[in-house]
């Protein structure tokens, strides 16, 4: 079965489409156009029509084919008329959605903890409720009756953002915090859709690209003083940055230092993420620049999977390296998880968690696999073993006791497309150990300043909650070309 959604509404149908994809997993779900000549008997189409007159508003959900022949869901809603066009299509799309929801749920039989959900960051609509003054149990109604969120998923989100608050309290137009990409990894990631080089392919570029993010960062640094920023906390991130080498790992934190250092940051992250790209002279060298959080990312603790997945380590590396972290002096390090990678089930995720226990590290993230169309897994994704829904709930929920075992609670959370059980990332920390950085940029509470190849430089508005960006060129040739415009472009959005 294949399954068509149509909407003549622009921006409508592919959150339409992700909500039909959760219910269908596995299941090709493609936007088409009325005239479409794809159709056959085989398929499921459904077609979403909207009409508004003078603050009424009416829906129309429409389906035929499989899996019950045809059938059509009508709603009529009262809009207030002062709403803005942004925030009349944003309740309009919901409205949509929950009706789709409600007419899926009642073709499969089946209701998903997300509700009608798909965005990526659900802790944002719990932040605004609260601003609203709304109580716990009012938040937890409401999540369910406009967005169909479990009881469960409710309270986790409502807990996330009370650890969240008291790092928000602060925040101001000029309270920023800098992002530093470094695009370049050992190797590619077998799950990884990010627009990231292996080095010996751009190997003969990381000089001048190392010029081109001075060249970037000195020109907005500039206007960072000019216009007395507040920068409260710094993430360099990728990619791998620690896939330089020390002469080039050293540039990098020299220029961050220079142009940045002028005060004192609550945070300071390097994500070393693989630990065949650190040894005691990258983490020393680290230290030596006040770096005060870093990670060291394993995703799986078996070997087998290490291999399948295209890392150059093992196991029993990723324990080695996070010793020599903590013996240099690392009181803050991040490790990573994945659950539904490739070949693993309940007893890989216990095995992890079980390593990861002994290490005992300050923050676990843990991610759902998302196979994304950039991804190798996703060219040949027949070729792989993949993890039933069942079992990544029952992966998950190992992750989850285990990180509550060792005293972590939830700190974060963010969704992704095509997540495998339409599940979630979630960030565990113990408590005073959480990412100020994550947290700040998951919930669009601050303006990100962010330098190199793919950065995106975000600026929140905190009146209406407008947010504009300025994307910075992914290939990294093209940014060392292009470096001028970019810093016209970012420096035309921040004055």
């Amino acid at each position: 079965m294949a399954i068509y959604v149509l909407s003549k509404i622009a921006g409508y149908a592919n959150e339409l489409a992700e909500l039909a994809r959760a219910f269908f997993p596995g299941t090709i779900v493609k936007i088409a156009a009325e005239d479409s000549n794809e159709f056959t008997d085989k398929s499921l189409v459904i077609k979403c029509h909207y009409k508004r007159t003078k603050g009424h508003v009416e829906i129309r959900i429409e389906y035929e084919g499989a899996p019950k022949g045809g059938g059509s869901l009508s709603q009529e809603h009262e809009i207030d008329v002062n709403l803005s066009s942004i925030e009349e299509k944003r309740l309009v799309k919901n409205y949509m959605k929950l009706m789709l929801y409600q007419l899926l749920e009642e073709l499969t039989g089946r209701s998903l903890e997300w509700g009608a959900l798909t965005g990526i960051r659900p802790t944002k609509i719990v932040h605004g409720l609260m601003d609203k003054g709304l109580d716990k149990d009012m938040i937890i109604k409401t999540l369910y009756d406009d967005y169909r969120v479990s009881g469960k998923k409710a309270t986790l989100l409502l807990d996330i953002a009370q650890v969240q608050r008291p790092y928000f309290k602060d925040n101001h137009p000029k309270k920023i915090s800098v992002y530093v990409n470094i695009p370049i990894c050992t190797t590619k990631c077998l799950f990884c859709s990010f627009p990231s080089a292996t080095i010996d392919r751009c190997a003969h570029l990381i000089d001048d690209y190392i010029l081109a993010l001075d060249k970037e960062m000195k020109v907005l640094s500039r206007l960072a003083r000019e216009q007395e920023m507040e920068v409260e906390t710094v993430y360099i991130g990728g990619g791998t940055p620690t896939s330089l080498n020390v002469n080039q790992l050293e540039k990098v934190l020299k220029a961050v230092d220079k142009y940045w250092g002028y005060q004192e940051w609550r945070e300071y992250t390097v994500e070393g993420g693989r630990p065949d790209t650190m040894d005691k002279y990258i983490l020393r060298l680290l230290k030596d620049y006040n770096v005060s959080r870093i990670s060291i990312n394993p995703q799986s603790m078996n070997d087998r999977t290490l291999r399948l997945i295209g890392r150059n380590h093992r196991s029993d590396q990723i324990a080695n390296c996070f010793h020599m972290a903590r013996e240099v002096g690392f009181d803050s390090i991040n490790m990573d998880a994945i659950v539904g990678l490739p070949g693993e089930g309940v007893d890989e995720a216990l095995h992890t968690m079980e390593e990861i226990k002994k290490l005992y590290p300050d923050n676990l993230t843990v991610h759902t696999l998302a196979i994304k169309r950039a991804s190798r897994l996703k060219e040949s994704i027949d070729d792989f073993e993949t993890t039933e829904v069942k079992e990544a709930e029952e992966m998950m929920k190992i992750f989850y006791d285990g990180a509550a075992s060792m005293g972590m609670r939830p700190y974060y959370l963010y969704r992704q497309k095509y997540m495998l059980g339409n599940m979630e990332n979630l960030g565990f920390s113990f408590p005073s150990k959480e990412s100020i950085y994550n947290m700040q940029i998951m919930e669009d509470q601050q303006t990100i300043w962010a330098f190199g190849a793919a950065a995106i430089t975000k600026v929140c508005y905190p009146v209406g909650g407008r947010i504009e960006r300025a994307p910075n060129v992914k290939d990294i040739e093209q940014y060392i070309d292009r470096i001028d415009e970019m810093i016209e472009r970012k420096t035309r959005l921040i004055k």
